[in-house]
């Protein structure tokens, strides 16, 4: 009996030294040195290798089609090759998904399983766990034998803790993507370098609020007829969507704006479209056209702050500009034009509310802070100016959207001519 005892003491030192190299093997400080793709292909070999499998394979979770996509694997690399998709709430991953919980089957056809390449392949038993990440799921890890097999609760615990950690290097690849996504959306949106226009000056900033990039924008552009234009938006929400969404509604506007010359007809379509193709997106927009001559602007307003002008010798003020409702909003008034005269040397300050506004201020405090800083000088001194004084070294937390242009002052032998 000894001996017996002494034998199942062995064999269970064995089998806890064996689970302890697999639970090493998910959790190795090493894989911390690989980049997250690279990580997550060697997480599910060994994955596989640890739950003695035949496959592995992650499937992430596609929020705006409710659909998971096989994204990588280990010996079913079909799967990520063919693009497979699985719906939410069908078949074993979706199962796993809708669920939020760990998934074990011992027949795998068309019965159980929506893949068919699951059972083209031969497999006979899979097991799989949701990958979870800030306490939403965004994917499904399973593995699957290629003959009979009875997993058990140890095997659906390792498995769980290879999911936790390919869901944070998913996480961390997302992230990535996202921020690369939207750094190319505003480098293409938002002008590289404004047009040269005869008569005016311009200059403006651009500054992600925490560093991401969001759904602000400033555009400048001129007409067939030779009018110049202005516009200056903020989408409400950050990061891609919302720089999507920004990217659509330029696009629109500037289409819109070659129909009609009427700044608040732009809108109104504008209006319409977005609340046709975009029904959740929020957006306050100012459209600007500057008449031929560059005396007169004729501004219409979408929920948007009204810009700051600053005549020569006089203090900065907020153009008398109507308002009229966000787009998005259920409004169908026709928003009003306000035509203001611009002097020769005046200068017009557009922005969005990141640059003015404050935790625990009212925003008329913003206000006052930026018509004290803008004067009638050049634009790029403006900027300078409004950017010190209002920015300064601390932290942007929302985006700032910056545009100063000024009409050029009067020669001297044309005021005499």
């Amino acid at each position: 009996m000894e001996v017996e005892g002494g034998a199942a003491t062995a064999v269970n030192s064995a089998s806890d030294g064996a689970r302890l190299r697999d639970i090493q093997s998910i959790t190795d400080a090493a894989l911390s040195r690989l980049d997250d793709r690279e990580l997550l292909t060697e997480l599910l070999n060994r994955t596989r290798n640890a739950l003695r499998a035949d496959t592995a394979a992650a499937l992430l979770l596609d929020f705006s089609s409710g659909q998971l996509i096989a994204t990588a694997a280990a010996g079913l690399e079909d799967e990520v090759r063919q693009g497979v998709r699985i719906p939410v709430g069908r078949g074993f991953a979706g199962r796993i998904a809708a669920e939020h919980r760990p998934v074990i089957l011992d027949r795998v056809d068309h019965t159980t399983v929506l893949n068919p390449i699951l059972w083209a392949k031969g497999i006979q038993s899979l097991m799989g766990v949701p990958m979870v990440a800030g306490g939403r799921v965004i994917g499904v890890l399973h593995v699957g034998s290629l003959t009979p097999r009875q997993f058990t609760s140890d095997d659906v615990e390792l498995l769980q803790m290879a999911a936790d950690r390919a869901a944070a290097a998913v996480r961390s690849i997302t992230a990535q993507a996202d921020r690369a996504a939207v750094t190319a959306l505003q480098r293409s949106l938002v002008p590289s370098a404004l047009p040269a226009i005869a008569g005016v000056e311009m200059a403006a900033r651009y500054i992600p609020g925490g560093g991401a990039v969001g759904g602000d924008w400033y555009d400048v552009f001129t007409l067939p007829s030779g009018q110049l234009c202005v516009t200056v938006g903020d989408v409400a929400g950050s990061g891609l969507p919302a720089a999507v969404i920004m990217g659509r509604m330029r696009s629109a506007l500037r289409a819109y704006a070659l129909e009609s010359t009427d700044p608040a007809e732009v809108l109104s379509r504008l209006d319409r479209k977005m609340q046709h193709f975009e029904p959740d997106a929020m957006a306050t927009v100012l459209y600007a056209v500057f008449e031929p001559g560059l005396d007169r602007v004729h501004v219409a307003l979408a929920g948007h702050l009204p810009p700051l002008i600053a005549r020569p010798g006089q203090p900065a003020e907020l153009a008398p500009i109507r308002p009229g409702a966000p787009i998005g909003v259920t409004f169908r008034a026709r928003r009003p034009v306000t035509t203001v005269p611009v002097p020769p040397g005046t200068l017009l300050c557009f922005y969005t509310d990141g640059l003015i506004e404050r935790p625990g201020e009212v925003i008329d405090e913003g206000l006052g802070r930026l018509g004290q800083a803008v004067t009638a000088q050049s634009p790029e001194t403006a900027c300078i100016a409004v950017m010190g004084a209002l920015v300064g070294s601390e932290p942007v937390r929302d985006d700032i959207a910056l545009l100063m242009i000024r009409r050029h002052e009067e020669r001297k032998a044309d005021a005499d001519a």
